[in-house]
This record gives C-alpha cells, sequence and structure tokens, in this order.
C-alpha cells in the first residue's frame, strides 16, 4: 500500500509518499520546505506569516515529493493529512489541500493526529530502500505494550499503549512543552529561536569550564506523583538566575555555558525520571520517544543508560523524523481507515491525545 503524507500544522510545509509492504514501511520520498529562518528573524513564530509561506509552497512540495517517488498518481492508494493540533491557519492549508486532491484524484482521505504521527515515525525503517530486504532483516518495529513519550516544542506526554490505536494517556504538561521551554530560556541568556540546538552546544561547550561556582535550578515536578510535566517555573528560575548574574557582574560566556548545562540538565532529569518510573508501573519493554526535543542527545543517552538496565528496548527515530515532516503523518495513516464523506473533516488546533482514543478507527 503507497499513502502519500501532508503536514502543514506549524512552519513546516511538508509531503511524503511511503510504502507499506506486510509489516514494513518505508519512505520513497519526504519534502519539506521550512519558514523557521524567517521566523527567527522574529524570535519565533508569527501564525499567519507561516500560513502565507505554506499557501506558496503546499503545491510544489507535493508534486516534488511524488516526482521523487518514482511514481504517478494512480499508484497512490490514499491521502494522509494533518487535521491537528496546531496552528489554525497552517492546519487549514493543508486539510483544504488533501480535501481537493482526494476529490480530484478520488483517493481515499485518512485524518491524523499530528500527536500520534510523532510517536508512529518510530514505525518507519529509513535505514534502506524497499529492495533492500537483506537490510530489512535489520529493522525492528516497536512491539506492543510499550510506552511513548512525546516531547516538542508544543507537547510533552507519556502515552500507554496496549495496541495500535489503543492507548491510555497517562500525563502532560500542565503549561509549557519541554521544547517551549527551551526556547524561552535560550532567548533569556541570549540564543535565537529555535534555542533547543543552541543551548545543547552551549551544554556540551561548559563540559571543559572550570565554574567558580554552582548553578542550581528546580526540577518542576520530579518528586510528583502524577506523570504530569510543568515548565513555567524553570523559565521562571532562568530569568531569577540571569539578572542575578548581571547584578554580580558575573554575566559571561563562561556562565551562559553553566546556565545552559543546568537548563538542559533539568528538563532532561525531569522527562527521564518520569518516563522510567512510568515504564516500571505499566511493566513495558519497549519506549518509543518521538517529537524534536527526541533529537537531544543528552535525551537519548540518559534514556538509553536507564532502559538498558531494565531490559527495556528504545526507539527513538532519526533527527530528520524527530521535527515535523509528511512522512510520520503517513506512517500513522497506514493504520486508520478514511472518512466515508470529506465534508466530516474539518481542521481541529485543539486536538489532543487526552480525550482522544481512535482504536474505533482502525484499518
Amino acid at each position: 500500500m503507497v499513502i502519500l503524507g501532508i503536514e502543514t500544522s506549524c512552519d513546516e510545509t511538508s509531503a511524503a509518499v511511503l510504502l507499506k509492504e506486510g509489516n514494513r514501511i518505508t519512505i520513497l520520498s519526504n519534502v519539506t520546505a521550512s519558514s523557521a529562518e524567517l521566523q527567527a528573524k522574529y524570535g519565533g513564530i508569527i501564525p499567519e506569516q507561516a500560513a502565507r509561506e505554506q499557501l506558496k509552497s503546499i503545491i510544489p512540495v507535493i508534486e516534488t515529493a511524488i516526482n521523487d517517488s518514482d511514481l504517478v498518481i494512480k499508484e497512490i492508494d490514499a491521502i494522509a493529512v494533518t487535521q491537528g493540533p496546531g496552528l489554525i491557519g497552517s492546519l487549514l492549508i493543508g486539510v483544504e489541500t488533501a480535501k481537493t486532491l482526494s476529490y480530484v484524484w478520488n483517493k481515499p482521505l485518512i485524518p491524523v493526529n499530528h500527536l500520534l504521527g510523532h510517536l508512529y515515525a518510530n514505525w518507519i525503517d529509513s535505514n534502506s530502500q524497499p529492495q533492500a530486504l537483506n537490510n530489512a532483516l535489520s529493522f525492528q518495529p516497536p512491539s506492543f505494550p510499550l510506552l511513548g513519550l512525546l516531547v516538542s516544542g508544543g507537547h510533552t506526554d507519556l502515552v500507554y499503549f496496549k495496541d495500535h490505536m489503543d492507548y491510555l494517556y497517562l500525563g502532560g504538561t500542565r503549561d509549557d512543552a519541554a521544547g517551549e521551554c527551551f526556547d524561552k530560556c535560550a532567548r533569556l541568556i541570549g540564543f535565537s529561536y529555535p534555542g533547543g540546538p543552541a543551548i545543547a552546544q552551549s551544554a556540551m561547550e561548559f563540559k571543559t569550564q572550570n565554574s567558580k561556582f554552582k548553578i542550581e535550578l528546580p526540577r518542576p515536578l520530579l518528586n510528583n506523583d502524577t506523570f504530569d510535566f510543568s515548565f513555567s517555573g524553570l523559565k521562571t528560575a532562568v530569568a531569577r538566575e540571569v539578572d542575578n548574574l548581571k547584578k554580580l557582574k558575573q554575566w559571561n560566556k563562561n556562565t551562559q555555558k553553566h546556565l545552559s548545562y543546568e537548563i538542559q540538565e533539568a528538563i532532561i532529569e525531569v522527562l527521564v525520571e518520569k518516563t522510567i518510573t512510568a515504564a516500571k508501573k505499566y511493566n513495558v519493554k519497549q519506549l518509543i520517544v518521538a517529537g524534536g526535543v527526541a533529537a537531544n542527545k543528552r535525551l537519548s543517552d540518559e534514556l538509553k543508560i536507564k532502559s538498558d538496565k531494565l531490559g527495556i528496548k528504545l526507539h527513538i527515530p532519526k533527527p530528520v523524523l524527530c521535527t515535523d515532516n509528511g512522512a510520520m503523518i503517513a506512517s500513522v495513516a497506514f493504520f486508520l481507515k478514511p472518512i466515508d464523506n470529506l465534508k466530516d473533516l474539518q481542521a481541529n488546533p485543539n486536538l489532543s491525545l487526552e480525550n482522544e482514543n481512535v482504536a474505533g478507527q482502525l484499518r
């Protein structure tokens, strides 16, 4: 089966063509146009501007994805599109385009929850081409039951999966998501948007520095008996620390690196401890991680150490599949049913995992 996936939930415009043969999902093409460089000039995403850029690029991106797949339209079996959550203007670009193509090409249309898309990037074998059967043997997709950790700019969620689309929402962020906290803290200490990679690089450089004093930041909800997260207080603590260092005339490159290190350690310690606690409670032997923050090496290293000790298999997509992309949308669509009526599909910026269980929509 071949699915064209379309993703426009934020500032990326992406389309991908994926092939599913048996239990193996491979990428035939994956094309993404991003306005991140433009948004960086303003220190963050301007929704209307992002949507305007997507309006310009949506058709060229889809055309390129199909051409790069070496397939023709009649060989595509279905179209998948992000329904939500996300920026309403951006979602509308993707949803209305997908509905139009579904009608014109007479193809089934499958709406996808963007958050599930991130998690289902772990089912993609991105290591080889479909014909490379020998390489295919090395890829083992996640098996159930499993625990999913989603960490991105807008979401931090823990989900227990019993089977495909049969899951229990365990907890999520009460305010700022992990990626959002990285970006906001980065701005406070002098880095531009997006801030996560900048903090990670700065934190890595701190390891070689000799600090004359110790900076300690809080670990929000670390010892709380829920699986919820909260990072807004950490951002406030960073702001206070920066002000204090400047008053003491100790704000410099070294203290910036020290604070970067402590920000990263605080966020990752909370993520890892909550995830491992949930894995123990639900006795899972498989852990999947997804979202932009999943590309953070410190996070993956810590999760690997802890999961190996418990005999848990850790799955993390390649970095290119951690950020928003059409491939992840097509991947989850292989396990869902198409909608019966195009009129029933509307963009939903508030779609979540907490109040949605789509077991009844299984293919």
